[in-house]
């Protein structure tokens, strides 16, 4: 007969067995967009795992799926230097720029043809920091001016876009780049339920965005309707990065970060411009705002 410390074990191995059966469904929710059981299910397994936590709170771990959303943080945000600095993008406005651009890109590889470019919707949100140790969820924060930004990880967590562990095959660290933002018709609905609450609404999703994420209390942020894709990374240790863009998105993706489905690889910059006019005629049924490619 199990004592007290089989007990515990056991208690214990089922928490495990509960985060991970949890964290692969929401993997497959948020990031595949391919759920594998009904709402009711996974309902039954978090609720399992919210009481276990409860009975034995001393089993509690920062990763744990039940850890989103946590006490509000005193005061405002405080700086966070990014390890590596978050540029700004450069910009072309029409074909001629474009393929001013091709021609130097070209002339400094010492390619005479064409070029593969991985081309992507450029979506109108937020950029963010989010730093992985080992795997695990460390810390968040915005953009700010590229070098410091703001420490906003109790609001990030509450993303359930935004995995507290990663998959296997996670570096040492890894600093991921990515974009918070809200669809339109997530921002239309929330609108209605600010007016229905007698406050202002905002003025376009990327506003709604932004003032979502900059909650002091994350219990608000985790009542907004948020979701970030990731398309990049800062500082990586531990792990050789794939060569191309493309290859990194791919990796991010193994990783558990969710990327955005449209990214393709292109071919010149006639595959440039066919993605641009396609995506431009995409534009009015994309679920969320872009503002460039």
């Amino acid at each position: 007969m199990a004592g007290p410390d089989g007990d515990l074990e056991a208690v214990k191995a089922r928490i495990e067995a509960l985060r991970r059966e949890i964290a692969e469904h929401d993997y497959r929710y948020y990031v595949l967009n391919q759920p594998t059981i009904p709402d009711a299910e996974y309902d039954r397994l978090f609720r399992e795992l919210q009481r276990l936590e409860a009975e034995h709170p001393e089993l509690v771990t920062p990763d744990s799926p039940t850890q989103r959303v946590g006490a509000p943080p005193d005061g405002a945000f405080a700086p966070v230097a990014h390890r590596r600095p978050m540029l700004s993008l450069g910009n072309v406005f029409d074909e001629a720029e474009l393929r001013a651009f091709d021609a130097r890109v070209r002339e400094r590889l010492g390619v005479e043809g064409p070029i593969a470019y991985c081309a992507e919707p450029k979506l109108d949100g937020l950029a963010v920091n989010l730093i992985y140790i080992d795997g695990v969820f460390a810390r968040g924060a915005t953009r700010g001016d590229g070098r410091v930004g703001e420490d906003v990880t109790a609001n990030l967590r509450t993303l359930r876009t935004v995995p507290l562990r990663l998959r296997d095959g996670a570096p040492r660290l890894l600093e991921a780049r990515g974009e918070v933002f809200m669809t339109k018709d997530d921002f239309a609905r929330l609108n209605e339920r600010m007016r229905a609450a007698g406050n202002p609404p905002f003025a376009n999703p990327r506003n709604a965005a932004a003032g979502s994420l900059r909650q002091l209390d994350p219990r608000v942020t985790a009542s907004r309707p948020l979701q970030i894709y990731f398309y990049g990374v800062g500082e990586v240790e531990g792990a050789e990065l794939p060569p191309t863009q493309y290859g990194l998105l791919e990796w991010l993706a193994s990783l558990g970060l969710r990327v955005n489905p449209r990214s393709a690889v292109v071919r010149g910059v006639e595959g440039c411009l066919d993605y641009y006019h396609r995506t431009l005629a995409d534009r009015p049924r994309l679920p969320y705002e872009i503002d460039g490619v």
